[in-house]
């Protein structure tokens, strides 16, 4: 596709935020979905609009080459996705790019994971150009821990099991390469970091770049769901829950060569993260 126009939504997300500047590092035109018009994306094209209004999201889709679909956590995420392709293909999008999640499938007894594979079972009914990217677990999400890490320790229910968690700014580089070049039509890339580690592990990298003393301590599964109670919606909060239950059970430790494969460079390692949001984790 060449110089294509995307639509990036969740623009000034986690992900978002790292794809919009690899969009543009490949040539392409960004449109920027954003909810709150006062925190534009800067230096590209911004579109206020809300995936629980369809008649903003048809408004967005209008005239753009290529989607990447990605919502923020909601319980009814899989309706509002689903909703999200038919506009698209309906608006003439040529190709839509959906971020699904690692082993995601009908039967999984994570409720995320159902969720996903019902969006990209709706998504290869419609006839689109698409293509779904699954990746494990983020490394980012060590960040909602920064708070106990600056004291020296972090909890989960995690057990020895390793997972080949994948940086963030790693998936966004593969949309990117898919969103702008040919050849994965239909397709779906699973993304993983280069090796599968233990939380052990995690801590031992964050205790090196950070030159401190960092422990980490596998917590009971209700323990960590009281901890965070009142924190999140109880929905949210008994799926994550079934995440770590997920990773404890040693299901998402295969590693994928799909990063390197799209992006023509080594996934970053739990090191480099470690290294690049050493801060993150130093007491203020």
């Amino acid at each position: 596709m060449n110089a294509p126009t995307v639509l990036v939504t969740g623009a000034t997300g986690t992900i978002g935020s790292t794809l919009v500047p690899a969009l543009q590092a490949r040539g392409a035109g960004v449109r920027a979905m954003i909810r709150n018009p006062d925190r534009p994306v800067p230096g590209v094209e911004n579109v206020v609009a809300d995936l629980q209004n369809p008649e903003s999201v048809t408004a967005a889709l209008k005239g753009v080459d290529a989607a990447f679909l990605n919502s923020p956590s909601a319980e009814d995420a899989a309706a509002l996705q689903t909703r999200f392709a038919g506009l698209a293909r309906d608006a003439g999008v040529h190709r839509l790019v959906v971020l699904s999640q690692y082993a995601a499938r009908p039967d999984s007894p994570v409720r995320f994971l159902r969720w996903h594979a019902e969006v990209e079972a709706h998504v290869r009914q419609l006839g689109l150009d698409h293509t779904v990217l699954r990746p494990n677990l983020y490394m980012q999400a060590l960040l909602a821990f920064a708070g106990t890490i600056a004291q020296g320790w972090f909890a989960a229910p995690a057990g020895g099991a390793a997972v080949s968690a994948i940086d963030t700014r790693d998936i966004a580089e593969a949309a990117a390469a898919v969103l702008t070049s040919s050849g994965h039509t239909g397709r779906t890339y699973t993304l993983t970091g280069p090796r599968a580690v233990t939380h052990d592990q995690i801590a031992q990298a964050l205790s090196t770049a950070t030159g401190r003393d960092i422990t980490f301590q596998d917590a009971p599964a209700d323990q960590f769901a009281a901890a965070l109670d009142g924190m999140l919606p109880p929905w949210q909060l008994a799926g994550l829950v079934e995440d770590y239950a997920h990773y404890a059970r040693g299901e998402a430790a295969e590693v994928h060569t799909s990063v390197a494969d799209l992006t023509g460079h080594p996934a970053r390692d739990i090191t480099d993260f470690a290294n690049d949001y050493a801060a993150a984790f130093i007491p203020a």
